[in-house]
C-alpha cells in the first residue's frame, strides 16, 4: 500500500490522526449518570480533511451506545470545520478553532430525521497532551439547555 501524503492544510490538526482508545463518563438531565469504552479514529487519506470515525460501547455489559461518522476539515489557519452524522438520525455541521492541540468548536447547524432526539446544539473541545487525548461534548435540546453530556479519555494506540 502507498504511503498517503498528508495534505498541508491538515498539518495543524494531525495529531489527532491515529486510533485512541479508552473510558469516559456522561450524565444528562433525568437519567441515571452513565460510564463507556470509546474508540476515536482519525484517518488521513490525503485531502484537506482527516476522516473521523467514534464508537462507544457501555462499560458495564458492552452494549453499542452511540456510533458518529465525518470529517474534520481545516478551514483557515487556527480554524476548523467538522461534519458528523450520529446513528440516531441527527447531522451536525460544527465550526470552531485550533489552538495548538486544543479543538473547540460549537454547531452551527443541526439536522434532524423525524424519529431523532430533538437536539438544537452541540459543543466539543478537544485536547491532546501527553499522548492522552481529553473529549469533552455538552449538548442541548428542545427543552434542556446546553449542559455537559460526556468527558473521556483516550489514549493513543
Amino acid at each position: 500500500m502507498a504511503t498517503v501524503l498528508l495534505h498541508a492544510d491538515v498539518e495543524q490538526i494531525a495529531f489527532l490522526l491515529g486510533t485512541w482508545q479508552g473510558e469516559g463518563e456522561g450524565e444528562w438531565p433525568g437519567s441515571e449518570p452513565f460510564r463507556f469504552r470509546e474508540e476515536l479514529v482519525f484517518e488521513n487519506v490525503g485531502k484537506a480533511m482527516l476522516l473521523y470515525r467514534q464508537e462507544s460501547w457501555d462499560l458495564e455489559d458492552g452494549s453499542p451506545m452511540h456510533f458518529e461518522r465525518g470529517f474534520f476539515r481545516p478551514t483557515g489557519p487556527g480554524t476548523i470545520g467538522v461534519i458528523l452524522a450520529h446513528q440516531m438520525g441527527a447531522v451536525e455541521v460544527a465550526e470552531g478553532t485550533v489552538a495548538g492541540t486544543v479543538i473547540e468548536c460549537a454547531s452551527t447547524s443541526v439536522g434532524l430525521m423525524s424519529t431523532a432526539p430533538p437536539i438544537t446544539e452541540l459543543r466539543r473541545r478537544m485536547e491532546v497532551s501527553g499522548g492522552r487525548l481529553t473529549y469533552e461534548l455538552q449538548m442541548g435540546m428542545r427543552d434542556i439547555a446546553l449542559t455537559h453530556h460526556t468527558r473521556s479519555r483516550l489514549e493513543k494506540l
